[in-house]
């Protein structure tokens, strides 16, 4: 990959086995894209970029209102997000084992012990989502390989800071970003669709579009309700 800049703005050029051009636009600073065929020179793609400016900046646009969390202490009243909702923490110091309850649509109850820090505050909730998380996407994982016809070999959960999931082809493996289970459960959907849909054609060509249009005929939208969910204070992106 390299970088050009057409009107002022940097783009990364990614060479790919692939027929035509692809831009894209990506949270959370509107990064801008394009994935080119071998064969196309840097005047070509600059030339590409222009036609598409404003569509350019109007993504970036949107990307710049979108709403953002700021830094989290782990405290009564702050806004957490799971599947999409938006709960109030409350924050309640009892001995006993940590835990995390979701109480009437509105609340999200930390139980932590009297002595916690917001460190270990933190620890106990992101241990639950990553619990809540592995729960919904094994049930997803598991029904959409014989509909896609490939086995995931291996998946797992980690914070990432620049995708929302990855598949490695060889090893059929799929590694999913914890942040997802703050999202809708048609984004989780989407993305645990797109990433095994990886094992079918490796590259975000016409091929793999076709498969997701086959699979998932509303994916671009989960994709852009996706990008359009509020961002956590690390910079995420897909």
């Amino acid at each position: 990959m390299h970088q050009i800049s057409v009107s002022g703005i940097t783009v990364d050029v990614v060479r790919k086995d692939i027929k035509n051009l692809h831009l894209g636009v990506y949270p959370p600073h509107g990064r801008v894209r394009v994935a080119a065929p071998l064969r196309i020179d840097d005047d070509a793609v600059r030339l590409f970029t222009i036609t598409r400016l404003g569509w350019i900046k109007r993504q970036q646009a949107q990307f710049e209102a979108q709403e953002r969390q700021s830094p989290r202490e782990y405290v009564t009243g702050e806004s957490h997000y799971y599947q999409g909702h938006r709960y109030l923490l409350n924050v309640e110091h009892q001995d006993g084992p940590p835990k995390v309850i979701l109480r009437n649509n509105t609340w999200m109850d930390l139980i932590v012990r009297p002595d916690s820090d917001a460190e270990q505050r933190e620890r106990v909730l992101l241990t639950w989502y990553r619990q809540q998380l592995r729960a919904l996407a094994a049930p997803l994982i598991a029904s959409w390989a014989p509909v896609l016809g490939v086995s995931v070999a291996e998946w797992g959960i980690k914070r990432m800071k620049t995708k929302w999931g990855t598949c490695n082809i060889e090893a059929r493996r799929i590694w999913l970003n914890l942040e997802l289970v703050k999202k809708s459960p048609q984004c989780l959907e989407y993305l645990v669709v797109h990433e095994m849909v990886h094992l079918l054609e490796r590259h975000h060509n016409e091929r793999f579009s076709a498969h997701m249009s086959r699979f998932l005929p509303q994916w671009q939208r989960h994709r852009e309700e996706l990008n359009r969910a509020p961002l956590g204070h690390e910079e995420w992106g897909y």
